[in-house]
């Protein structure tokens, strides 16, 4: 089932980059969680309408937003690491490049939480491992 998830997350990144809400959807289970930088302050994106307002931000905030994979590693449990890197401009013109390390978690082959963070050492801490 390991590399089935890894197939998964792949696929949601592609539909990412692709700004495919549609085709993102379709591989997440209906109580999808996503939990990003700023879930401190507005709250995780729950659900379809979650994804959707997630996707309306990127077009929104960003010219340009496509996630880099560097690796995607398999973890018991029915999850996946992923370590990526973020390539953004913003609306106003200002580019950035920023790593992340993403922990996705899926049942039944599909995505069930995604939590996204800008510390490897907490996506480690939250995976359970140490590097």
């Amino acid at each position: 089932m390991s590399q089935e998830n890894v197939e998964v997350v792949e696929r949601a990144i592609s539909a990412i980059n692709e700004r495919d809400v549609g085709a993102y959807l379709a591989l997440c289970n209906p109580d999808i969680e996503l939990i990003n930088q700023i879930a401190a302050i507005e709250g995780p994106n729950k659900g379809e309408e979650g994804i959707r307002r997630f996707f309306d931000d990127i077009n929104e905030a960003a010219t340009e937003f496509e996630l880099e994979i560097e690796r995607l590693q398999p973890l018991e449990g029915n999850r996946v690491l992923g370590s990526l890197i973020l390539h953004l401009e913003t609306a106003g013109g200002f580019p950035q490049r920023q790593p992340l390390t993403n922990l996705y978690e899926l049942e039944d082959g599909r995505l069930s939480r995604v939590r996204v963070f800008n510390d490897r050492a907490e996506a480690l801490e939250a995976a359970g491992l140490s590097e």
